[in-house]
């Protein structure tokens, strides 16, 4: 790299590496320093279009990437392993899990939607349902869920039609000029008032397709936004929004049907009010029939009634990386992690994950590269101007990654699989936050042409790398507020097929935490209560 050029790293053979809680000096916790400026405005469009000039442009990316240790890190490092292309997970890395309902493949959804409801405690039953929305004031806050829709549909107390007008002039009220919103870039009233008929009229007859006939559900468009893609963009966001995200392993959930961005890195998920309407979502969609790259062990439903029961779930936390993150999240998630300890009795443990900073590095650098190759062919069609400021200084950034960034990424990717098979040889889960930041405020020099903030951008994506980088299975709960009252999430990665043991750690913290961690948003619209 001649002027451009740094000491490279030399890894020692990943089985020698330490993973004890007191790991040598040569495994010290890399702090990520970013070294890029915010940019927004003017300032995005003047280096939108240094990038894209071709000397200039290699130039800038050459002094960012040193900089940001990817050549000592990465490019240029020596790395014993051999690449590991793809996240893959047979059915024999299947550890049995713990008080779980076995569904086999054939099953229909609505079986299997029924045996988790099952599977649920019934702390909410239809006259309970009832009194909660009978008029009158209401002294605490909770989220409809999937069994009080259910449960208001069945006693006719309202429908799925009267459900829908009310969503679909809450929509427009959002998209009106006072709130300007924008939740949905598609939304056919049509379509919604047609389903919403057909569902009341099944309620009607008596045989409704399952509890969640006529529950409302938003489909992301793309599960993918630049320049942060398949970065956590499931549990990322419900951290910060105060709800349930749940990534179950690569191959669990079919990717039929989504637009193939990064093809080892990109994965479904579920976004849910609840770890209880989580789980009955992961039952409809978890269709093992469906045709995916990997045989799948059977699927396990947890049995949330016996939750409680369950005698020791051991969880690993690396007390550098867990305390790498502001001081209201790292005090909530050391308090909920204590709570947990003593509602339940489990333990934690002590360990040290590797590598953490060069494993992002890594993931950014193998998600740049399969985003522009896989976008290439609409690129290719496309006018400059038709792309946002933002967007085409992520694409210079990615496009310049080379054939031995991608493999050395490759060889950090099989390191890390490595050190996470090592660990979960004597704990269940990791334990982390979800986010080392807050939502922050979105400046307004950034809402016509985008901004680019990648320090608080690598501090959001601190603890979700594991997730997609290595295909794990990982779930987000909340946990609390911070100081400035916006939510804070705690995160749970398992060993791979284990979901359903995360869906039993997440409703536990769920359970341990209490109602009282869920504030009505500023901006809330309830679709049983007539308004």
């Amino acid at each position: 790299m001649g002027l451009f050029s740094s000491p490279a790293k030399v890894y020692k053979p990943a089985a020698e590496v330490d993973l004890g809680p007191h790991s040598v000096a040569g495994e010290h916790y890399i702090s990520p320093n970013v070294k890029a400026p915010r940019v927004a405005g003017l300032l995005v469009k003047m280096l939108a279009w240094v990038l894209e000039t071709p000397v200039l442009g290699w130039i800038v990316l050459s002094v960012l990437k040193r900089d940001n240790l990817v050549y000592k890190l990465v490019s240029d490092a020596e790395i014993p392993e051999p690449p590991l292309f793809t996240a893959t997970h047979t059915w024999q890395a299947a550890m049995p899990e713990k008080n779980v309902s076995v569904t086999e493949a054939g099953v229909s959804p609505a079986e299997r939607v029924q045996v988790a409801v099952a599977g649920i405690p019934a702390d909410m039953e239809p006259a309970a349902t009832a009194a909660a929305l009978a008029d009158g004031p209401s002294s605490s806050f909770r989220r409809w869920t999937v069994r009080d829709f259910h449960s208001a549909y069945s006693s006719g107390q309202t429908t799925p039609v009267m459900v829908a007008r009310r969503f679909l002039a809450a929509v427009e009220e959002c998209s009106g000029p006072d709130r300007n919103m924008g939740l949905f870039i598609s939304c056919d009233p049509g379509d919604v008032l047609r389903q919403a008929q057909e569902s009341t009229r099944r309620y009607q007859q008596g045989a409704p397709l399952s509890a969640m006939d006529g529950v409302l559900v938003a489909v992301k468009d793309e599960i993918d936004c630049l320049p942060y893609p398949t970065t956590g963009s499931v549990r990322m966001p419900a951290a910060l929004c105060g709800v349930v995200g749940f990534k179950p392993t690569a191959g669990r959930l079919s990717n039929s049907g989504l637009l193939p961005l990064n093809w080892t890195v990109g994965m479904p998920g579920i976004l849910a009010a609840t770890v209880e309407d989580t789980l009955i979502a992961y039952a409809a969609i978890a269709d093992q029939s469906k045709p995916s790259p990997l045989q799948q062990p059977e699927l396990n439903l947890p049995l949330l009634t016996s939750t409680r029961s369950i005698p020791n779930i051991r969880l690993a936390k690396y007390a550098k990386w867990f305390d790498d993150s502001s001081e209201d999240i790292r005090s909530l998630c050391g308090k909920a992690l204590q709570m947990l300890r003593t509602h339940y009795g489990w333990e934690s443990v002590e360990v040290t994950v590797p590598e953490i900073e060069e494993m992002r590095l890594a993931h950014y650098v193998t998600m740049g590269s399969e985003c522009t190759a896989s976008l290439a062919k609409y690129l290719n069609n496309m006018d400059r101007s038709e792309i946002g400021w933002d967007v085409r200084i992520a694409l210079s950034a990615y496009g310049s990654f080379s054939s031995r960034d991608y493999l050395n990424s490759q060889r950090l990717r099989c390191r890390q699989m490595y050190f996470h098979e090592k660990i979960f040889e004597t704990a269940d889960a990791i334990v982390t936050p979800m986010t080392g930041v807050t939502a922050y405020a979105l400046q307004d020099d950034a809402l016509s042409t985008g901004e680019l903030d990648y320090i608080n951008g690598a501090a959001l994506v601190r603890y979700s790398i594991a997730g997609n980088f290595l295909g794990l299975p990982a779930i987000t709960v909340p946990v609390g507020y911070d100081r400035e009252g916006l939510p804070v999430g705690l995160q749970f990665i398992g060993r791979p097929w284990s979901e359903a043991t995360l869906l039993h750690l997440a409703y536990a913290m769920q359970e341990s935490c209490g109602k009282e961690h869920c504030k009505k948003p500023k901006v809330h619209y309830d679709l049983l209560k007539k308004q």
